[in-house]
Formats: C-alpha cells, structure tokens, sequence
C-alpha cells in the first residue's frame, strides 16, 4: 500500500506524535485552523467524527483527515470523567484531579478508551477504537507520556504507562490499538 497523506484535526501534539509513530505508512501534518468545534457528541466516535469533518473543511482534496478523542473511564466514578477527560479540570491537572476524586477509594479499576476516524479523499469515513485495561495508581509515577499517563497502571503490568515508557506505549496504548485498528479497515477497504 503506498503512503497516505493524512491531516490531524487536533491541536494536542502528544498525539500527533503519538499517531506517527503507531501509523507506519502514514504522512501525518496537523491542521492549522481556528474555530474548532465544541465536542458535543454522546461517544468518543462522534467527538472523533465532528473533528475530522471540521478537518475535512481545511485539508487538501486528495488528503485524509483523522479525528481523534480518548478518555479514561473508572469503575469508582461510574465511567467518569469519560468523554470529558480532557476538560474536567484545568489542563495539567487533570491526573491530580483524578487522585483526589479517588482518594480512599479502593476500587482502582480503569480503562483508556480511544477512537480514531479517518475521512477518505472521496467522503469514506472509516474508525477503530483501542482499549487499555488497567487501574490507577495510589499517586503519580513517571517522567514519560502525558496526560493520565503517570497514574495509569496497566492490567498485568505494576509500572504506571509514564513509568513504562514511550516505546511501550507505542506498542500497547489505547491510541497505538485504535490506531492499528483503523490501519487495518483501510487497509480492508483497498483490498476487498
């Protein structure tokens, strides 16, 4: 399969760099826009498709644009915060946030969800979704990642993703699945 252009309707460059390295094959440039739209959907499928249709607007014709949201859902908070992971507290403290709405809670189960929506050239709109098992941690632990990354244990594993390393994020995060998943659908699609 020859390489696809892509544009990133996102302006968080941890993903961007996030997406390059899980998308092999792939030319992937941000898109420079102002007025993004608000992300109203019920799912991250549908925050994921209003970006990428807002993208679709400032990308090239014979460009794919990809869309993009996450979040991390715990059992204690009853699946919260969610489709508002990013916005339920001030930007960097999101994961202190996170401890303190924990606090004392011995239920520590979690799980990072994403969704990952390429629109074709033609209009096609593909996705895949990646899920990552896992508990939170009792207090942060790590350099690497960003985000949730220092409190997010993994299942089977007892460092925290910040802890693990970007390579083991490339190849086992939530993003890097959602990422190979929509790989794969593109790929199913040039080759019926």
């Amino acid at each position: 399969m020859e390489e696809i252009t892509a544009r990133l309707a996102s302006q968080n460059r941890n993903k961007l760099a996030e997406l390059r390295a899980a998308l092999p094959g792939w030319r992937i440039e941000p898109i420079d826009a102002d007025g993004w739209p608000d992300e109203t959907g019920a799912t991250y499928e549908e925050n994921a498709l209003i970006k990428a249709r807002f993208g679709r607007s400032h990308a090239e014709p014979g460009e794919w644009v990809l869309g993009e949201d996450s979040g991390i859902e715990c059992e204690a908070l009853g699946g919260e915060p969610g489709l508002h992971s990013a916005r339920w507290a001030p930007r960097g403290d999101q994961a202190d946030a996170l401890l303190e709405r924990l606090r004392g809670e011995p239920d520590r189960r979690a799980r990072m969800v994403a969704t990952l929506v390429a629109i074709a050239p033609e209009g096609a709109e593909l996705a895949g979704r990646g899920v990552l098992e896992g508990a939170i941690a009792l207090e942060r632990r790590g350099e690497g990642g960003f985000g949730y990354d220092p409190v997010f244990v993994p299942a089977g594993h007892e460092q925290t993703v910040a802890e693990l390393g970007d390579a083991w994020k490339r190849a086992h995060s939530h993003r890097g699945g959602a990422a190979r998943a929509l790989a794969a659908a593109v790929a199913a699609r040039a080759d019926p």
